[in-house]
């Protein structure tokens, strides 16, 4: 049913979590992944008149910031090599995850987005929002929510 999945990873325990689950689904579905990774802005922050204390600059930031990507990426890389899953690697930069993981979903071509829940409920789940919220509500490619039991 479903060819080419995208799946956001952030590498935490919960992603990498999700990333085995989702491995193991295109296994048995003989799908691809695209792993993808939604890389920060770099963060400007202002003190007083204007003074920037930042002492990164926007270059080394954005370095340091694809590094972490490729360390995360290999990861689900590798768990799609053990499984014998077809794997491609994406990122891109913005701090408005939910809209790249949507626009990579579609500009890759996949017909399916497996994404983890953090299982945050009631009042805490208002306050904090969920990026798997916001591409729920905004998707037109099906979204698969995966929860931990934990």
């Amino acid at each position: 049913m479903f060819k080419h999945i995208l799946l956001p990873t952030d590498g935490s325990e919960l992603s990498q979590d999700t990333a085995r689950h989702a491995v193991s689904f295109a296994s048995e579905a003989r799908a691809t992944i695209t792993a993808f990774y939604a890389k920060p802005e770099y963060p400007v922050t202002y003190y007083g008149e204007g003074v920037l204390i930042d002492t990164t600059s926007p270059e080394k930031f954005a370095e340091l910031a694809e590094t972490q990507a490729q360390e995360i990426l290999d990861y689900v890389a590798g768990l799609c090599r053990e499984a014998g899953v077809p794997c491609n690697k994406a990122t891109a930069t913005s701090d408005v995850p939910y809209e790249v993981i949507i626009e990579a979903a579609t500009n890759n071509g996949c017909d399916l987005i497996f994404m983890a829940s953090h299982g945050r409920q009631g009042f805490t789940s208002l306050l904090l929002g969920s990026e798997t919220q916001k591409v729920l509500t905004h998707s037109t490619i099906p979204v698969l929510v995966y929860r931990s039991p934990n």
